[in-house]
């Protein structure tokens, strides 16, 4: 009895001899499929190399994509087009099990699944006994890192470097395709200005601009140069449109906003990722203006298929076709359904109205025929250009080589270095001394492994992950007496939805008077040590999807832990561990150092030890500007002049109105001078450039990294502009006593935005203020002028 991959490859042979053996061998596909589920026991699965889908093999050789999917199309019945469009989560319990769905043809995407050889199973049945061998595609929430963990994406953008961040999502990617993932739910890149939302962790932050560049660079990572590429993955980005601008901050509540604000704010960063060649999009949960962003035509059509000609596949997020009942827009599951597809969702996310209604929907005419099979044909054609059809399953040998590899740790923990960013260094605290001979560290998540990773780290090695309280025993153990204890604990109120999968740790001190007792102990080795290091923030479930705030305080009695320590007189260090700005009005002040690490994932405490050591320099940048209350939210840079633009600082009578840092913010151990701007002409036409210059000088002591921001306003035109707009920047790198010359392009395509007043994009002619400096209050100006 011949092995599967034997007769595989005798019947390719056959087929380069004879163009009809190809069809043959798609109508033996049964008969081969069924040997081969049998003698997978004693053979094993086919190589990823050598599986071959009869599905694709029927196809002539050379074939475009295009007639190759329209090909399998037409073999589909309306119900397997359905199931197609569906995708079902199998972290939950299932009323028909999946391996009857695949048989049936009722499903084309399986979520929460991680596991290589179940992945292969699934896809061997899919591929071999599925009505028309049509493979799976297996998506996972893929959002900094797989097992191994790197910082949260709000921190990739503190990095402000591109070219990092695509490193990152790549590694990212490496390391899920190895075990079968070929789709992640990132890049989520909606603005947010407003710290209460939990889901600001997700994204880039506050800037159009900024945020723009990080969606190219997180496509690219996770894409690679083509979809398709060789140990990369499919990008889904999310959450389409303006679901950062939540009322409240809350989660999930609606969004009413300007068209001016959608879109000069809110929808560039999407555009910058169509552009970059993302695969997929994922609709939002919440109203848009009272329209469910799931329903919404405008967004789903009339923007991003008929506007930006974007050719991927759309995707609902979990539940928000079913959920347009709930909203009290569509009047059931079948309305729901009709109004899902007619308005541009290809693939429904967990719920299922879609394959269960829209066949009855075609009947009554509520949804074309047509409209299903544009929405099947983006899908198939995604997973042709994936290059399902001609290797759907796992190499499992690579599971082994990839998963927690030496360089991904490596990556991981470059990565953490690169995107802490220094708020304070009083009389140059850090980096520490080398005649430190004794550390304290204290805190409620010195030690915990769950809360180095941060939220969306579901399939992370926690056990692999590196605390502070370790990466600092790893650095000083040898050199310094290391002590350390909570002092206090810290709990979300309300139980997370992620608890069951990711939970933090669970408080351990009972009483009151355990607690007190914990307090005072966390004193007493501050006042012994040298010098403490406090690691306080937020655990991992107080930010996230539906982990929204009230205040940004520090939860818990960490405040007072904090002024506490301070109040011994003994040198205190603060690395908060964070996934948005919290309220350290009072640390800013009376803290010598702090260090916001945020989640910095799997090497995160050996990368936070290196900073503190200044084995490596901090050079990251706030992505978001840090308010001093909770009452100044939402806050941001790029606010319009209005009636008193020179006294923005008092706009509230019981205190500062200005931010406690700027965006774009952040400090070094070494210290920079910016000099000689210049600007390449004094004018430009429209569609033109300027090249626009300035010198770097690191006047410190040590090497370090100093990021040069450029931002631009417009003077007048057809609609008032925001006072300053981020339109280019640099991450450079400058050794002691080096001077640099950076020099930036400033396109006029950059200056142009959709005008209230016109109802429409373009660059208006008109005079220009440019600044050049290393956060939002640069110092350094020049004019100049956009011609017609």
């Amino acid at each position: 009895m011949l092995c599967l991959n034997t007769l595989t490859e005798k019947l390719t042979i056959v087929m380069e001899f004879s163009m009809h053996s190809r069809f043959l061998l798609r109508s033996l596909g049964t008969s081969l499929a069924t040997c081969g589920l049998a003698l997978t026991l004693v053979c094993g699965p086919a190589p990823a190399s050598l599986a071959a889908n009869p599905a694709y093999e029927s196809t002539p050789q050379g074939a475009k994509a295009e007639q190759f999917v329209d090909h399998l199309l037409g073999q589909m019945t309306l119900e397997e087009k359905l199931g197609q469009m569906s995708q079902i989560p199998l972290n939950q319990q299932w009323d028909v099990s999946p391996d009857e769905r695949i048989l049936k043809g009722q499903v084309g995407s399986f979520l929460f699944i991680t596991d290589a050889k179940e992945i292969n199973r699934l896809q061997h049945l899919a591929v071999e006994h599925g009505p028309n061998h049509i493979p799976l595609i297996f998506g996972f929430d893929v959002i900094h890192g797989f097992r191994t963990i790197y910082p949260i994406p709000l921190a990739l953008a503190a990095s402000w470097d591109p070219a990092d961040v695509e490193r990152t999502q790549s590694m990212a990617a490496r390391e899920a395709s190895a075990v079968g993932v070929n789709w992640t739910f990132a890049p989520m890149v909606d603005i947010a200005r407003d710290a209460r939302w939990g889901r600001i962790l997700e994204g880039a932050g506050e800037d159009p601009y900024l945020g723009s560049r990080m969606a190219e660079a997180q496509v690219r990572g996770f894409q690679g140069a083509t979809i398709g590429s060789p140990d990369h993955i499919l990008a889904c980005v999310k959450h389409f449109a303006g679901y950062g601008a939540a009322e409240g901050g809350r989660d999930y509540d609606s969004v009413e906003i300007s068209d001016n604000e959608l879109w000069n704010v809110y929808l560039p960063p999407f555009k910058a990722a169509v552009d970059a060649g993302a695969g997929s999009v994922m609709s939002a949960y919440m109203d848009l203006n009272g329209v469910p962003a799931t329903g919404n035509t405008f967004l789903l059509r009339d923007v991003l298929r008929d506007k930006w000609k974007f050719d991927g596949f759309v995707v609902s997020d979990w539940d928000s076709v079913l959920n347009l009942t709930t909203h009290g827009f569509a009047s059931g599951p079948e309305d729901a359904a009709a109004r899902a597809a007619n308005a541009g969702v290809d693939m429904e996310m967990t719920s299922h109205v879609m394959r269960d209604h829209l066949a009855d929907a075609v009947k009554k005419g509520l949804v074309k025929e047509s409209t299903i099979d544009e929405a099947v044909r983006r899908i198939l054609m995604m997973k042709y250009r994936l290059g399902l059809f001609q290797h759907p399953y796992v190499d499992l040998a690579r599971v082994n080589e990839e998963e927690g590899s030496a360089a991904q740790h490596e990556a991981s923990k470059v990565a953490a270095e690169r995107t802490a960013v220094l708020l304070r260094n009083e009389n140059n605290l850090l980096p520490l001394a080398k005649s430190v001979k004794s550390i304290a560290v204290i805190g409620p998540l010195a030690d915990s492994k769950p809360d180095t990773m941060g939220s969306w780290s579901l399939a992370g090695d926690t056990a692999a992950t590196v605390t502070v309280l370790q990466g600092i025993r790893n650095r000083f153990g040898s050199t310094a007496t290391i002590t350390s204890t909570k002092g206090v604990e810290i709990e979300r109120g309300q139980p997370s939805i992620f608890d069951s999968q990711f939970p933090s740790p669970d408080p351990e001190l009972k009483t009151d008077a355990e607690r007190e007792a914990e307090f005072n102990h966390a004193i007493d080795l501050v006042k012994q040590a040298d010098v403490s290091v406090l690691v306080l923030g937020e655990a991992q479930n107080m930010s996230g999807e539906r982990a929204s705030r009230l205040s940004l305080t520090l939860p818990g009695k960490q405040e007072q832990l904090l002024e506490a320590a301070v109040a011994t007189g003994k040198p205190v260090v603060l690395v908060l561990l964070n996934a948005r700005p919290l309220n350290i009005t009072w640390a800013s002040t009376h803290v010598p150092a702090i260090l916001d690490a945020w989640y910095p994932g799997t090497e995160g405490g050996n990368a936070v030890a290196a900073l503190l050591a200044g084995d490596a320099n901090p050079g990251g940048k706030l992505p978001v500007t840090w308010p001093r209350s909770v009452g100044q939210v939402p806050i941001f840079y790029a606010h319009n002049l209005t009636q008193i633009p020179n006294d923005r600082d008092a706009m509230y009578w019981d205190g500062l109105s200005a931010p406690l840092y700027p965006f774009g913010y952040g400090l070094s151990y070494t210290s920079f001078r910016l000099s000689n701007l210049k600007v390449s002409a004094p004018s430009v036409k429209s569609g033109g450039s300027l090249k626009v210059s300035v010198d770097v000088a690191n006047v410190g002591s040590v090497a370090g990294d100093e990021v040069v921001q450029l931002y631009t306003h417009q003077r007048s035109g057809s609609a008032s502009r925001p006072a300053r707009e981020l339109k280019g920047f640099e991450r450079v790198s400058v050794k002691p006593g080096e001077q640099r010359t950076v020099t930036l392009t400033l396109n006029t395509k950059d200056l142009g935005f959709w005008s209230e007043a016109t109802h429409r994009w373009s660059i208006e002619p008109g005079m220009f203020d440019l600044w050049i400096g290393t956060d939002s209050t640069a110092k350094d100006h020049a004019i100049f002028t956009v011609l017609p």
